[in-house]
């Protein structure tokens, strides 16, 4: 699994003509699924993500937690994250899961944040949407279980 994780002030996601689903402070991760992931790598990926210190403290150095916070998460699949640009001018998303496999995972994922006490907004899969958010600091990693 892979996921890019924005530190936010604020963000939100439109689901096609649906009313936006804002957050507060937290995170907006872009979850990717991909061929092979499992139960393993969203417990891991989860588990990383609640507990990785990208807040800061008073002296303004990176030492709280999603946790730490009390920030929220907003979590919206996005399979171009396995994308490769090797060759030619068109992405190949081969190394993503097909999305019968992918779907479970990306809920389980979410399950996982919100059984950590974390407060998840998400944005429906396979869906077209559009995300607005404010980076603060700007903030941003990229996470791939297969090298955590």
């Amino acid at each position: 699994m892979r996921a890019l994780i924005q530190r936010v002030t604020g963000a939100g996601v439109v689901v096609e003509e649906q009313p936006r689903r804002p957050i507060g402070p937290g995170l907006v991760v872009l979850l990717g699924v991909g061929q092979g992931d499992g139960e393993e790598q969203a417990r891991k990926l989860a588990e990383k993500i609640v507990n990785l210190r990208v807040f800061s403290n008073a002296e303004g150095k990176f030492d709280k937690s999603l946790l730490d916070v009390g920030g929220q998460a907003l979590v919206v699949s996005q399979f171009t994250l396995y994308g490769s640009a090797k060759g030619g001018r068109r992405p190949d998303f081969t190394a993503a899961a097909a999305p019968a496999a992918a779907a479970p995972l990306y809920e389980r994922f979410c399950a996982l944040l919100r059984e950590a006490g974390v407060p998840v907004v998400t944005g429906e899969f396979g869906a077209s949407m559009k995300v607005d958010l404010v980076n603060d600091g700007p903030v941003t990693l990229l996470l791939d279980t297969s090298a955590l």
